[in-house]
């Protein structure tokens, strides 16, 4: 059994990471959390994890890997960087935005947030850039979502912001942003911060979007990243 109860809450979420890329699809594994851990926070992480409940206790529950992508946060990001959710593409290979099409790696290495490409851990460790997803059930397409599903997953995403507190949470996807939280959004900086952490929002950059030019994501990747650094 995997002892958990002493991590801090905003610490949880690295040790499910770190899990989740030791397991596969299916594999279940018991862990054992502080029995005074926030019942929120607890299904929050699980959910962010890409773990589901199957059996135990609530505090001592049996987990197991679903095919998604796990959260990759810590306390102090520079940016947390939020897609709409992860593809079966991307939840197969462990690695957010991967299809060879996408346009995120590419940008995100022209604006110097990161320097090793398809290599969140690295970004984590070594550029302090975290990921999510405002919805963490992987599809084919992000149009395969309700959205309510986007509307619940802002709720989580912006727990998140408040346990972890990174400087700028930037959503990758204008349109879940306005289906999730307000419709009139436009891509750049929001109107309403999470705490003390910018919301910024730019475009998606899956090879489907005809606005998704490898120059303009990268713009706003460094536009983000003198936001984070101010």
């Amino acid at each position: 059994m995997l002892d958990l109860r002493e991590h801090r809450a905003d610490a949880l979420p690295a040790a499910l990471a770190a899990l989740y890329d030791r397991t596969v699809v299916g594999a279940r594994t018991g862990v054992q959390f502080a029995r005074d851990l926030d019942p929120q926070v607890l299904d929050d992480v699980l959910e962010g994890g890409s773990f589901g409940r199957a059996g135990g206790t609530r505090t001592r529950p049996v987990l197991e890997r679903v095919r998604s992508l796990p959260d990759r946060v810590a306390p102090g990001l520079r940016v947390l960087f939020c897609g709409l959710n992860p593809s079966l593409y991307s939840a197969d290979t462990g690695i957010d935005f991967a299809r060879p099409g996408n346009r995120f790696w590419p940008a995100a290495l022209a604006s110097g947030l990161v320097t090793r490409d398809r290599d969140p851990q690295h970004a984590l460790v070594e550029h302090r850039i975290g990921r999510t997803d405002l919805v963490k059930r992987a599809t084919v397409r992000a149009d395969e979502l309700a959205p309510e599903e986007f509307v619940a997953g802002a709720a989580r995403v912006t727990r998140l912001c408040r346990l972890v507190e990174p400087h700028v949470l930037c959503v990758v996807g204008i349109t879940g942003w306005r289906l999730a939280v307000d419709r009139r959004a436009r891509t750049g900086v929001q109107p309403a911060a999470i705490g003390r952490t910018i919301v910024y929002v730019m475009h998606n950059p899956s090879g489907l979007n005809a606005h998704a030019r490898v120059e303009d994501l990268t713009a706003s990747m460094r536009e983000v990243a003198a936001l984070a650094d101010a």
